[in-house]
Formats: structure tokens, sequence, C-alpha cells
């Protein structure tokens, strides 16, 4: 587990509440959602549409599903936060308005915000609000100004841990509270993509191809390969194994213990973009961290393995960000992901036989057999791991499946027509 570096000692004091931290998971679309749901998040946030920071990087649910989304997350006591994060024209307030008033009747928790217009708005129609990174919080007097609006703040995510044990010590100091006369709750990013730009504002797309990031419509032109050159002499220098504007994922799961012990109470997942198992498995690794915290069995050893479950999901490398005051800026050595496995389509859903509890694929492309790991996905299903030691295929029980046959596989959940199956191979 990773040490503080630091000029002074910091003592840190365990949370005060006996309530556990929140861990709040993304979801682009429901097969993330139910992925969610399914391993232990307390709450997800999501995007509607074209007003959120992400409104390109996935899919995005529509005004009409928030019923549904509202519905599954009541079913399993998981909060609801609608993300309405971008910059808001003139042009969007009607649509603005609109989504506000769709998300209250629906019943959702929150919405997180940044423009004046969406937090005014949301308080006039007495919805929770949520103050977005993007307002760039550092300090305990922005922290009073937004707790006339908002009850959780998510901090800019360019400080360290131990301002954040500041801010959070202040709170509860001079009892500031939001407009639930409940003390303000702080939220830091966790785990997930970083970017080079302060709390995530970046014009270099607006510049380069007139799209937005504030917008939603990042084109990640820090993700690319530079090649730099001097005007005056011409002198051209590319710059070799280091992607010096695409930082490397966060990931605090080293340090977790220190995170919890500095106040916080939402621990924000970051990847609504990301595929359905990404979502499954950093939430169900961060789940079994977290309990395992408030047991007093969070250990050196269970770090490790939990580490080891993170490397298989997408990442561009990990580490700590800005929290435990170590140098600036550690750069991705490459394009894409370093997940040390990867997904490849085999098949579909077909049926699934209730009462033997055994669902029929078929195989569309690359060939499966006993011992193979398979991922199921679909927008109910969410993201399912098994591991394959039996199937029938064409009516007989044989240990591998190829292209054009029809197999069934016991499962112990219930698979749709619309599921997709994959096989887990090393990247």
């Amino acid at each position: 587990m990773k040490e503080y570096v630091s000029l002074q000692p910091l003592i840190l004091l365990k949370m005060t509440t006996t309530g556990k931290i929140e861990l709040m998971a993304p979801a682009g679309n429901f097969e993330s959602l139910q992925a969610a749901l399914d391993n232990g998040a307390d709450s997800v946030y999501f995007g509607v549409e074209q007003l959120n920071m992400r409104a390109r990087a996935s899919i995005n649910f529509t005004i009409d599903d928030l019923p549904e989304i509202a519905s599954r997350c009541e079913v399993n006591n998981v909060r609801t936060y609608l993300t309405l994060n971008t910059i808001i024209y003139d042009h969007d307030l009607s649509i603005v308005k609109t989504l506000l008033d769709e998300a209250k009747a629906a019943n959702l928790t929150a919405v997180i915000a940044m423009d004046q217009a969406v937090i005014a708005y949301a308080r006039q129609i007495g919805m929770e609000v949520h103050i977005s990174t993007q307002i760039n919080i550092t300090n305990i007097e922005t922290v009073k100004f937004y707790a006339l609006f908002a009850d959780t703040m998510v901090l800019s995510r360019e400080l360290s841990l131990r301002q954040v044990k500041k801010i959070c010590d202040q709170i509860e100091k001079e009892q500031i509270k939001g407009p639930s006369g409940n003390l303000v709750e702080i939220e830091i990013f966790g785990h997930g993509a970083l970017c080079m730009a302060v709390s995530g504002k970046c014009y270099l797309s607006l510049h380069s191809h007139n799209s937005s990031a504030n917008r939603g419509a990042c084109k990640q032109n820090c993700r690319k390969k530079y090649t730099v050159i001097d005007q005056e002499s011409g002198f051209e220098v590319e710059l070799d194994n280091e992607y010096m504007m695409s930082p490397k994922d966060l990931c605090t799961l080293d340090f977790l213990d220190q995170v919890i012990d500095a106040g916080t109470k939402v621990l924000k997942i970051e990847g609504r973009g990301r595929a359905p198992e990404y979502v499954a498995k950093v939430i169900k690794t961060y789940r079994e961290a977290i309990d395992a915290y408030y047991a007093e069995e969070y250990s050196e050893e269970k770090v490790e393995a939990w580490m080891g479950e993170l490397k298989k999901v997408y990442n561009r490398g990990f580490w700590s960000g800005y929290y435990l005051g170590q140098k600036l800026g550690e750069w991705s050595e490459g394009s894409g992901s370093h997940a040390t496995q990867k997904k490849v389509y085999v098949g579909k859903g077909m049926h699934y036989f209730p009462k033997a509890n055994i669902g029929e694929f078929k195989i569309e492309a690359y060939d499966i057999k006993l011992g193979d790991t398979l991922l199921i996905t679909g927008p109910t299903t969410g993201a399912q791991e098994v591991e394959l030691s039996e199937m029938m295929v064409n009516d007989e029980q044989l240990e591998m499946a190829s292209k054009g046959d029809s197999c069934t596989i016991k499962l112990p959940f219930r698979i749709r027509n619309s599921d997709k199956l994959y096989k887990i191979v090393k990247a």
C-alpha cells in the first residue's frame, strides 16, 4: 500500500459516521447499469442524450429510459444521479428544464451539475443537486458558497489527500450543511481515466475539430502521439515511449484506507464510455476492498490480488493521481489499453430454459472449449463471467463448439435473445 509523500506528518482519523463510503458506478447503457447493480454499487451516475460530458463516448440513455433506470435501481436500493454537467447555452434551456422535470417525476435521487442555470432550476423544482468537478472546488469557502444549493460536492481532481482531509474536517468543525439540513458530503474520483486539463476543462478538441470537450464531444487529442518541431531550425523530435498529454488511469485501491480516513463520503468510479465488463470488474473489486476495510481485513496481500483483477480490463496503466503528493504527471507509454485480457465475440443468445437453468447459444465466430472463461452481456443480463465446465453441442456432450454450432450451457442466471457471448483471452 502506498505511503504519503509529505514534508510534515499527517495524522488521519477514522470516519465518525457508521455508514460506509458510497461506491458510485458509471453507467453508459443498460448493460453497464445492470453490471453496476449486480456487483455492489451504492449509486450510479449516467447521462441522457447530448447534455453530459460523455455525449459521444457512450450510447447514452434517452429521457424515456429514466423510469426504467429509476425502477431497476430502486429495487436494489441504489441511488441515481443524472449528469447534466456540460456548458449550457440559451437554446439548451428548454430541454434542460424538460429533462429535469422528467428526472424529478421519475424520482431520481439527484442531478450532477456545473452550470448555474441547471443548479437554479433543479433547486426551483426541489431536486437535490450535486456539484460537478467542472466547478473546480479547491477550498472551504467555495464549499460554503455551494452549500447554499447542494448537499454533495465533487472536489477538484488536482487536490492532495491532505487538502481533501482539511476540507472534510472544516465541514465537520463549522457544521456546514446543504439544503437538506445535513452536513455537506465530499465526493472524489477514485478510479478511471484522467484528463490532462484542470478539472476537465480542455479546448484542444474545439480548436482542432470544432468539437467541444466541454459539451461532451471530446475528440481525445491528448491520447495521441506527437512530433515536436522547432519552428526556427526545423529540427524535429518524435516523443518516443511517452504520450505526454495522456495520463495513466487513476487508481486509489492500494491506498483506499487513506482515502476513507480522509473523510470522503463518496468514491466515484469513472467509465461511462467503457464496456460493461469493465464496470463489473472494477465495481466488484472496489466493493470487496471497501467491505474489507470496514471489516478490518484490508491488507497488502489482498491489494495485490485486487490490482491483478483491475489490470484485466481496460486501463492505460495506473497511478495515484495528485492524492499522495508525488511527482505530477505519469504519462501513458502507449496508445489504447494495457489490459491483460480481452474479449472476442463468439455468438449470441437464442433461448433460455428456466426449469433446467440452461442457456442456448448460436456460435457465429470463434470456437469455445471446456475450460474457457466466457462473458455474456446484455441490457438486462449486465456482464456475467462463467467458467465453461460442460456443454451440449448439437444435442451431444462435447468439449468444443465451432462456428455454426448450437450449444447449451448450464447457467446460474437467465439469458435473453439479445445477449452476446464472448470468450475471454489473454491480451
